[in-house]
């Protein structure tokens, strides 16, 4: 396809614009041609020159603007301005010349547009286009995510360590040490003995406990069980205040993206707890147009903020690797609504 194709059906304007420039050029040729029939019919100075000039200003400016917009898109305003620069230099240039020569003035405005022209080609050379800004946004978006996904990673490494060593672990050194008492009084005091013994399995079963508690800090058995939303309607019946889940589900989102909506949705609801003196909250799950959606609400005091503490910090920080927000709605007495949305696909529920 052709400019001129694409320029005719693609701008209902340029159409028009090209017959009046054509009309006008007509115009233009006949008056000029009708002052030079007079000038030859009186002579003497030859006047008609400046009658020509002016008939040619309008007509070169709204060519080169047509000859600019024929370059590409991006490039469009650049090409633009360096024809009217260039039709400008050559009106000066022709107005020195009618004007009898004389001092070469013209050098001034043309050195004006062409440092202008200059500064106008280096902005555009040096601007990155529209798809390397998207690019180096992502980019950016893609390395802060990370760094958080890491730090993430990295804290929850600490805190399984932390738990397993004050925890399973100082457990497993006692029922270690009871044992090997037991040992020394197998033969000598087997009343203590057995105390020793029944003391050590006390241990392992709190030790076991322990483990427990860890392993569910990790992945919880019921969100592997029945899914997100039967883990946090299960979350809701274990906090000190009522908690109303609404909504639902129709299908399974994938494991990251339920794990990590699911501690978000517990920090949430553990900030209401902790800090908003709420009598009651509410949770609603929805997903549509391929966004999962979960608002965490409470009747509390409001005024909570990312400023306010580390808790939101980190539910965005969680929310990040999979491209998800957090809004806060949160004014000065309540009440307090944050909703957490993650873009993913919920696949069918098993059967």
């Amino acid at each position: 396809m052709t400019v001129g194709t694409r320029a005719t059906s693609g701008w209902p304007w340029w159409a028009s614009w090209q017959g009046i420039f054509r009309f006008e050029a007509f115009v233009s040729a006949a008056i000029g041609l009708a002052a030079g029939l007079a000038w030859a019919t009186t002579g003497g100075h030859f006047w008609p020159a400046w009658v020509w000039f002016g008939l040619g200003v309008p007509l070169a400016l709204q060519g080169a603007v047509r000859w600019g917009l024929r370059a590409p898109k991006g490039e469009r305003a650049l090409f633009v301005h360096a024809a009217v620069s260039f039709a400008l230099a050559a009106i000066q240039l022709t107005i020195w010349l009618l004007a009898g020569l004389g001092y070469f003035w013209p050098v001034w405005p043309i050195l004006g547009l062409g440092l202008v022209l200059s500064v106008h080609f280096w902005i555009v050379r040096h601007r990155p286009n529209a798809r390397e800004q998207a690019l180096a946004n992502r980019v950016d978006v893609l390395t802060r995510t990370r760094r958080g996904a890491l730090d993430i990673q990295a804290a929850e490494l600490q805190r399984v360590e932390r738990d397993l060593h004050d925890g399973a672990q100082a457990r497993l050194v006692s029922v270690a040490m009871s044992l090997g008492l037991a040992e020394t009084l197998l033969s000598s005091d087997p009343d203590l003995l057995a105390e020793l013994l029944s003391e050590a399995r006390s241990t392992t079963l709190a030790a076991l406990d322990d483990l427990r508690t860890v392993m569910q800090g990790i992945q919880p058995p019921v969100l592997a069980d029945r899914g997100l939303e039967g883990a946090v309607r299960a979350l809701a019946l274990d906090l000190a205040i009522p908690v109303t889940v609404t909504g639902g589900l129709a299908g399974r989102a994938p494991a990251p993206v339920e794990s990590a909506a699911y501690f978000t949705a517990a920090e949430c609801l553990a900030n209401v707890v902790k800090h908003s003196t709420a009598a009651s909250a509410w949770v609603d799950l929805r997903h549509q147009g391929r966004l999962l959606s979960i608002t965490v609400g409470d009747n509390g005091q409001g005024g909570a903020s990312l400023d306010g503490g580390t808790g939101l910090r980190g539910v965005i920080r969680r929310l990040e690797p999979f491209d998800g927000t957090l809004t806060i709605s949160s004014p000065a007495g309540g009440p307090t609504s944050v909703t957490m949305e993650v873009p993913c696909a919920l696949s069918s529920p098993k059967t």
